[in-house]
């Protein structure tokens, strides 16, 4: 009797784990499919620095709003491919030899060095926290697979300007143009998305109001290399 009520609590842990596993899946999926055309209306990153100002006492207003790609100035594309993600358009979520020259050096240097794409860092900007674990390293591949296989480029691009962090509680192009440059992402020059792009790296320690030397060096790169950028977007066509 003993083994077979152990055969039947093991079996019923087995299917109950399989079935939250495939709930898991479909939700996830039914998400994604959802966010193919809904504005994103909030991201865990969000919620985690409100959490995170909270605890510290600091304030905890966020400011964002969506942007319709068709009221994104091209100038912003072509700054954060040119700094983040040069084979955006050719690659289907994971840019191999960047990760393969990344997992070197981090092998030699103590300096880490990351390789993700725009696509891999709107999967985690959108579904996922964002603290460095494994866990969350291979739901950031999944995620990545699904909006890669669900979404265009253009929504990938899209939803990746709308979402990425550009400043303490600031989320977006929309937020950060009207913010930092009081326009619309619309009007926009090279210069102002060049900067946006420059704090990319680390957007809540380089400040877009005051930046530092390297980020003005690193916006006057990025200009440089926006017309190259701009030429890896596909034409949208008729």
């Amino acid at each position: 009797m003993g083994r077979g009520r152990e055969s039947s609590l093991a079996s019923k842990l087995v299917r109950g784990v399989f079935v939250f596993f495939v709930t898991c899946v479909v939700m996830s999926v039914m998400l994604v499919v959802a966010y193919r055309w809904l504005p994103i209306p909030v991201t865990p990153l969000m919620i985690n620095r409100v959490v995170e100002n909270l605890f510290e006492g600091h304030s905890i207003a966020i400011q964002y709003h969506w942007v319709p790609r068709s009221e994104i100035n091209d100038r912003l594309e072509n700054a954060v491919i040119a700094s983040e993600d040069w084979k955006f358009y050719e690659h289907k979520g994971f840019d191999w030899p960047a990760i393969e020259k990344a997992m070197k050096h981090n092998e030699k240097s103590g300096r880490i060095r990351g390789a993700s794409t725009i696509s891999q860092q709107t999967a985690k900007n959108v579904f996922l926290w964002s603290s460095r674990s494994w866990i969350r390293k291979g739901l950031e591949a999944y995620f990545t697979v699904l909006i890669e296989t669900l979404w265009s480029k253009e929504r990938i691009m899209e939803c990746y300007l709308n979402v990425v962090e550009l400043g303490d509680g600031v989320y977006g192009v929309g937020a950060a143009s009207e913010l930092y440059f009081k326009k619309p992402p619309a009007k926009l020059n090279s210069a102002e998305a060049a900067l946006l792009a420059a704090v990319l790296p680390n957007p809540r320690r380089f400040l877009v109001a005051r930046p530092s030397p390297y980020i003005r060096f690193r916006q006057t790169m990025i200009q440089r290399r926006m017309p190259l950028a701009a030429e890896t977007v596909p034409d949208p066509g008729p």
